[in-house]
C-alpha cells in the first residue's frame, strides 16, 4: 500500500509547522504522496480562530506550488482545502476538496460541534435541551456536505462524537442517534465519494478510535462505500498516525489525482 496522507494542516490555518517542514517530515517517513488541506476562510462574525486568513489562499497556493517543484521526484504534493459547510469563499483552483461540518447554524447562533464538551452542553438550550436534536441537526448538514462543498472527500463523518471518550455527551447506541447517522451515510453513499478514516482525534489523545467509529465503518463498507486514510495532522509528527490499524479498510491504493 502506498503511504499517503491528504488531510494536513499547517501554519496557514491551525497547524504548528510550515508546509516545507511537513514535506521534509513526510519524505523522512517514506510517504509517496501528501496533500495539504488547510481550513477554508471563515468570516469574523463566526468567531472562528483557526481558519485561513482572508486573502491567504493565494499565498498558500503559491507556497505549495513552489514545494511541488522543489521536491519533484522525491514526493508528490497536492494542494487541497478543507472546505467548511458554511464557508463563504468558493473552493476554486485546488487539487481536491475535503468537505467538513464543524458548526450548526440556527436562529440561536452558530454552534461548534468540536470545540469543547462545554460548548455543546451550553448550546443545548437552543435545541430544546435535547442532545439528540443537536446530533440530528448535525447529520442533516453532513448528509448535504458533498452537494454544498462539491468535495472529493467526506471529512470526519461523526465529528460530533469527538468528546464522548472523555466527557460522554450521548449514547452512540441510542436509536435516534443511529438513525441520524445512517440517514446521512445513505445519502452520501449515493455520491460515490470516499469517506475519511480520520485519526486526528486519536493523535490528540481524545479518542481511542478513528472517525467514523467502527460500527459506522462497517455500515459504510457493507454498502460498497470507499475509504481513504486521513491523519488530520496539525503537527508533522502526526502524519499517518495509526494508519496501520485501519489499512485493511482501504479500497486498494486510493490516491488522489482529481483536478490536475
Amino acid at each position: 500500500m502506498n503511504l499517503t496522507d491528504y488531510h494536513i494542516h499547517t501554519v496557514f490555518s491551525d497547524g504548528e509547522n510550515t508546509p516545507e517542514e511537513t514535506v521534509l517530515a513526510a519524505i523522512e517517513k517514506g510517504l509517496t504522496e501528501i496533500g495539504f488541506s488547510d481550513h477554508s476562510y471563515m468570516p469574523p462574525k463566526y468567531g472562528v480562530d483557526y481558519s485561513m486568513r482572508e486573502g491567504g489562499e493565494e499565498k498558500y497556493k503559491a507556497q505549495i506550488a513552489r514545494l511541488k517543484e522543489k521536491y519533484k521526484g522525491k514526493i508528490k504534493i497536492l494542494c487541497g482545502i478543507e472546505q467548511d459547510y458554511y464557508s463563504h469563499h468558493p473552493a476554486e483552483g485546488f487539487d481536491y476538496i475535503i468537505g467538513s461540518v464543524h458548526f450548526i447554524l440556527n436562529d440561536g447562533g452558530f454552534f461548534p460541534v468540536d470545540e469543547s464538551a462545554r460548548d455543546t452542553i451550553d448550546a443545548l438550550k437552543f435545541f430544546g435541551n435535547d442532545i439528540y436534536t443537536f446530533t440530528e441537526e448535525y447529520y442533516k448538514l453532513v448528509a448535504d456536505v458533498v452537494n454544498k462543498t462539491n468535495c472529493d472527500i467526506i471529512g470526519h463523518f461523526d465529528l460530533v462524537s469527538k468528546f464522548n471518550g472523555q466527557t460522554p455527551l450521548f449514547d452512540e447506541q441510542n436509536e435516534r442517534y443511529r438513525r441520524a447517522w445512517q440517514s446521512a451515510a445513505d445519502a452520501l453513499l449515493k455520491t460515490g465519494k470516499p469517506f475519511e478514516i480520520n485519526t486526528g482525534a486519536m493523535a490528540a489523545g481524545l479518542k481511542k478510535n478513528a472517525y467514523p467509529n467502527d460500527e459506522i465503518i462497517e455500515y459504510i463498507k457493507s454498502r460498497g462505500g470507499k475509504f481513504i486514510l486521513a491523519g488530520d495532522s496539525h503537527k508533522k509528527e502526526n502524519l499517518c498516525f495509526a494508519f496501520q490499524k485501519y489499512k485493511s479498510f482501504i479500497n486498494a491504493d486510493i490516491t488522489l489525482d482529481l483536478k490536475g
